[in-house]
């Protein structure tokens, strides 16, 4: 999405995960923000709208990476976002707590040759670490300016904005890039002079030499096709390369890792004056000797997530007692304000109980989005996740999975909509696919009909057997769809754990507010086009009883009946399993 209208901003927010990254978004664009995904993937992309002084910023939330490396799925929409579009300012923003890490990060965007502002964010916390940071001395080192921040309590925010126009009004602004080792400076240097490429990539060619020095090849790609002879970039590339490695003995991209950590080194000893350690653990370090306990860990959180179960779905249960009498009384005044007919029939069955009936569903959903966004936002969903991990890997799943499965058991509805927090497209389709698996709460009266028919005794053994089949089914179609669907192997996954933090009301309220508008939408759309489609199945020709032999759908029946009929079923099964394809699967 290009703009050519210069009082547009576009600002790319940049940054590791666990950052305050989100929050920063949420205090930038309020409620004036949009969630969708990145073109082909299933990647949230994030993008809100602020304005100030006559200025629009048109804000993009990239997904919270910890290097412009092709790695991971992340990672390669963040760096196409931030060399393939335009771009006026990137705003990195970094955890002042943990800086040796977030910085790595940031020696790499410094390369890109794009204005930069870091947010520095979190500065009470690494304060009350013990750690007076110089920012000035940062802003000059780096060149780029440097705004402290405390997102949760909207310090520093309306200054980002003023210093995005700033750099805008001054035009391109190139930041000092990070410098590594002499050898590999200046052999950077010999082939920046060696190649011919065109002013479009000026900018950041520093960066393209350097990943494709690394060796990475969508990095050489780009920097071919900016030369007029790209067979002779890439042969001079190697020549420098195989010098490097000749040199230092060794692999290249450790090299040049090696150097963007010694830059962050000696950068933060320039900057970061600690105070005398204190004797005393970390809040973070105590709380977590009770919560991540080797004997009390596991039923802490278990309990955590019965209460989470049982506030899901107690306090949903009248929710949804209460939207279903608003939807009968709502029926019945459509029936009476409406005359008899093809008309009433469409209204009453067709959307408004079409619709309803899945309404009735959206308690649970902000029920569980509120407990899901205080627990992860609070730090304790990442030692949830580290506290499973090692059980999940059974299924061939990270231990962050492991609340949505959980949930299942309650409701699938909800429990699917709660994989959208997982952190990868593979980890988010396979327990997609086997939470159904997970017996749900309206399974059990069909459980126990089906035990008192045809077992005299030990009812309670047979349904408890049930239940441990569906958990021994999904460890085995989990780790079928690994090898399967997702035959490469995993990508790492770093179990992070960040200081716990107290949660703002406003940003939970947003990320409910985004979970419950994806919801309604697909209820105001995908799900009404399929009410109606079955009203119309079941209800035309007039006047022929609903879903029975003279109906669409019963012809429909009649012609699968033959597909249905060795497993002891007629066309009205086949009818049933149609539309119960469109309860279940829409």
């Amino acid at each position: 999405m290009r703009s050519s209208d210069h009082s547009e901003i576009v600002i790319a927010l940049a940054g590791n995960p666990n950052s305050g990254k989100s929050t920063i978004f949420n205090e930038l664009t309020g409620s004036h923000q949009h969630v969708g995904h990145w073109p082909g993937v299933t990647v949230e992309r994030k993008e809100g709208i602020a304005r100030r002084d006559g200025y629009t910023f048109r804000i993009v939330d990239l997904p919270g990476i910890y290097s412009l490396s092709a790695y991971s799925q992340e990672e390669i929409i963040a760096r196409n976002f931030l060399l393939d579009e335009r771009v006026n300012v990137i705003v990195d923003v970094v955890d002042a707590s943990n800086l040796e890490r977030n910085l790595y990060l940031t020696t790499q965007l410094l390369e890109l040759g794009l204005p930069l502002i870091v947010a520095l964010n979190m500065v009470d916390v690494a304060e009350g670490m013990g750690q007076k940071l110089d920012i000035d001395k940062f802003a000059s080192l780096v060149g780029a300016e440097v705004v402290p921040t405390v997102a949760s309590k909207g310090i520093g925010i309306q200054t980002i904005l003023d210093k995005a126009v700033s750099l805008a009004q001054a035009g391109r602004i190139n930041p000092r890039s990070a410098r590594h080792s002499p050898e590999v400076e200046v052999e950077i240097s010999n082939l920046q002079r060696r190649l011919k490429v065109s002013p479009q990539c000026e900018p950041r060619l520093r960066w393209l030499m350097v990943k494709s020095l690394e060796g990475d090849q969508d990095a050489k790609m780009r920097l071919a096709r900016c030369s007029s002879d790209p067979d002779d970039t890439l042969r001079k590339l190697e020549e420098t390369r195989a010098h490097l490695e000749y040199g230092f003995g060794g692999d290249v991209e450790a090299v040049i890792a090696d150097g963007r950590y010694g830059f962050v080194g000696g950068l933060l000893r320039e900057i970061v004056t600690r105070a005398p350690a204190a004797d005393k653990d970390a809040v973070s370090d105590k709380i977590d000797n009770v919560l991540l306990h080797r004997v009390f860990g596991i039923p802490i959180f278990l309990g955590l997530m019965w209460l989470t179960f049982e506030l899901t779905f107690r306090l949903g249960g009248y929710a949804q007692k209460w939207i279903e009498h608003g939807v009968n009384a709502l029926g019945i005044r459509a029936a009476s304000a409406l005359p008899p007919g093809p008309l009433s029939s469409l209204v009453v069955n067709g959307v408004i109980h079409g619709v309803g009936g899945i309404i009735q569903f959206l308690p649970n959903i902000v029920i569980i989005f509120v407990i899901i966004s205080f627990l992860e936002d609070s730090g304790y969903m990442a030692r949830a996740a580290f506290l499973m991990d090692r059980s999940m890997h059974l299924v061939g799943l990270h231990g962050k999975s492991f609340i949505p499965m959980l949930m299942g058991f309650g409701c699938n509805v909800p429990a699917v909509m709660a994989t959208r927090t997982l952190d990868t497209r593979e980890d988010r389709l396979i327990t997609i696919l086997i939470n159904p698996l997970m017996s749900c709460t309206a399974r059990l009266p069909i459980y126990i009909l089906f035990t008192g028919i045809f077992f005299s005794s030990g009812g309670a053994m047979v349904i408890f057997s049930i239940y441990a089949l569906g958990v021994l089914l999904a460890v085995a179609s989990g780790k079928l769809f690994r090898k399967v669907l997702f035959p490469k192997a995993a990508s790492p996954f770093v179990m992070e754990l960040p200081p716990y933090r107290m949660p703002t009301l406003r940003g939970t309220l947003l990320h409910v507010w985004e979970r419950a508008l994806l919801f309604l939408t697909k209820a105001g759309t995908v799900i009404l086009a399929a009410s109606v489609v079955i009203w119309a199945l079941g209800s035309l020709p007039w006047g022929t009883q609903f879903a029975g032999p003279d109906s669409l759908v019963g012809h429909l029946g009649r012609a699968i009946e033959p597909v249905v009929k060795p497993l002891g079923m007629d066309w009205r099964a086949a009818v049933a399993l149609l539309f119960g394809i469109g309860a279940k699967e829409i």
